[in-house]
C-alpha cells in the first residue's frame, strides 16, 4: 500500500530542507535555536574571581570571520566570544582591526590553554595567533595581564 502525502506533509518537508540549508550556511549553528547573541564570561583562578566579561557571541562562520574588525573599540569589561562546535587547534589574525587585543583560547573543559597579546597589524603578512580551543575570547590589549589571568585559569560561560 502506497503512502499519500498531503499538502501539510509537503510544506513540513520543505521547511525542514530550508532549515537544513540555513544551518549549513550559518556555520552549523542555527541562531534561532537556543543560540544567544551575548554571554557573560567569568574567569577564576580556582579561588578568586579575576574578571567578568560582557561578550558578544560569534557562533556563525560570517561572525567569526568579521570578529571585532567592525568595532572601533571595546569598553573595559567587554569582549567577543567565538564559539565552535568542538575543541581543535584554532588560528586567529588581526585582519582590519582598529585596536589591539588579548586573545584567550579556552578548551572544552573551560580552561584557558593559551593567551596572546595581539597588536594591530597592516599588510598581507598577518601574524597567526594559535591555540587549542572550543571557545576563544577577545578582550582589550593588556586585559589578561591587568587582571592576573593566566593559562590554566577556569572560564564559566553563561549565554543570555
Amino acid at each position: 500500500m502506497a503512502l499519500r502525502r498531503g499538502p501539510v506533509a509537503v510544506v513540513a518537508l520543505l521547511a525542514t530542507l530550508i532549515l537544513a540549508v540555513f544551518v549549513v550556511q550559518a556555520g552549523g549553528i542555527a541562531h534561532f535555536v537556543g543560540s544567544e547573541d551575548r554571554a557573560t564570561v567569568t574567569i577564576t583562578d580556582g579561588d578568586e574571581e579575576l574578571a567578568v566579561v560582557d561578550s558578544e557571541v560569534a557562533d556563525g562562520s560570517r561572525e567569526r570571520y568579521t570578529g571585532l574588525s567592525d568595532h572601533e573599540s571595546l569598553a573595559e569589561d567587554e569582549g567577543m566570544l567565538f564559539v565552535f562546535e568542538n575543541e581543535d587547534e584554532r588560528s586567529f589574525v588581526m585582519r582590519d582591526m582598529a585596536f589591539p587585543l588579548d586573545i584567550l583560547f579556552i578548551d572544552a573543559d573551560g580552561r584557558i590553554t593559551t593567551i596572546h597579546e595581539a597588536p594591530t597589524e597592516e599588510g598581507s603578512d598577518l601574524t597567526s595567533y594559535r591555540g587549542e580551543a572550543k571557545w576563544v575570547l577577545e578582550v582589550n590589549y593588556g586585559y589578561a595581564d591587568e587582571r592576573g589571568i593566566e593559562e590554566g585559569d577556569r572560564v564559566d560561560i553563561e549565554y543570555r
